[in-house]
């Protein structure tokens, strides 16, 4: 069956097309994307703004054409901390609802973290043994751990790249000061997550998902898109701390030239290594392994594992 998975992330409204059935992996047959950064269009009370919510349904409605235009027989929608974490949320969910027909699913943090969990595990397999993920979006940092498909802890942390980069980095490039007190506030909110995942014991192997991982995996050195996905990426927290002030003295227009690094992203590049820094030392992990799939190939996986054989 066709299956689309409409993801109104932080950063994007990301309808991803796939061909799939129980049994078999799933397969990509068509990809739309919009930048929006509803993590950056709220009102001071915390609201999503008017101008990001007219947007957010224009979008919307485009990629439900677009879903039907490409034969899809069902539409997964869903949302994550933007709008989950807005102030008027039910409102907007409501008007999207409304003018489009989409009834948007608001997954939790937890959520997010167990389904990105699941299809980093489906990727990888049994052999990889106990897991840790690391998943950095718009919004948040997702952490899960666990030997099975469901993780034994999960967690998901108000620490994505672009709400950080938004409320802490407002220089280009931002002041040393401003790093400094986002790094010393990143690393407080992760330390308080370590001990429960800490209980069992150290993981056999340590992946990471999500835009940022790879832009920069890709920057330290791993093979870039037309290597193709089952190429092995690998991210090194010794590169990490060499690029991080290095990301720091840079402006946006200066990281936009960096290998594999886009123009939407290149401002939450710093954000984002803050925290995967700070990840991967607090946790005592030297190297994560880049995982292809994330959270909308968790979102199929789940429904195909609930469909009649």
């Amino acid at each position: 069956m066709r299956l689309g998975v409409l993801d109104v992330g932080s950063n994007t409204v990301h309808l991803l097309v796939m061909d799939a059935h129980p049994g078999a992996r799933p397969l990509p047959a068509h990809s739309h994307k919009v930048e929006l950064r509803l993590a950056e269009l709220l009102d001071p009370d915390g609201s999503i703004g008017a101008a990001g919510v007219d947007r957010l349904v224009t979008i919307v409605g485009d990629a439900v054409h677009t879903a039907e235009e490409k034969g899809c027989e069902a539409v997964l929608p869903f949302a994550t901390s933007a709008v989950r974490d807005a102030a008027n949320a039910d409102a907007v969910l409501a008007r999207v609802r409304a003018e489009t027909g989409v009834d948007l699913q608001v997954l939790t943090g937890e959520d997010e973290a167990r389904l990105t969990f699941l299809a980093a595990r489906r990727w990888f397999g049994w052999s990889a043994g106990k897991l840790l993920l690391l998943d950095i979006g718009g919004g948040s940092l997702e952490i899960a751990y666990g030997i099975d498909e469901e993780p034994d802890a999960a967690v998901s942390l108000p620490l994505g790249a672009g709400r950080l980069t938004a409320g802490w980095l407002p220089g280009d490039p931002p002041a040393p000061a401003d790093v400094k007190a986002l790094r010393r506030h990143v690393r407080a909110e992760i330390a308080r997550t370590v001990g429960e995942f800490a209980r069992f014991g150290r993981p056999d192997h340590v992946v990471a998902t999500s835009k940022t991982f790879k832009q920069l995996a890709r920057i330290a050195g791993a093979p870039g898109s037309a290597e193709g996905q089952y190429v092995q990426r690998l991210l090194s927290r010794s590169s990490l701390e060499t690029w991080v002030p290095k990301l720091a003295a840079m402006t946006v227009e200066q990281r936009c030239g960096l290998p594999g690094v886009s123009a939407a992203r290149a401002a939450q590049l710093l954000a984002g290594a803050l925290v995967a820094e700070a990840a991967m030392d607090l946790f005592g992990v030297e190297a994560v392994e880049i995982c292809p799939w994330a959270l909308r190939e968790g979102v199929i996986l789940r429904r195909l594992d609930h469909l009649p054989a």
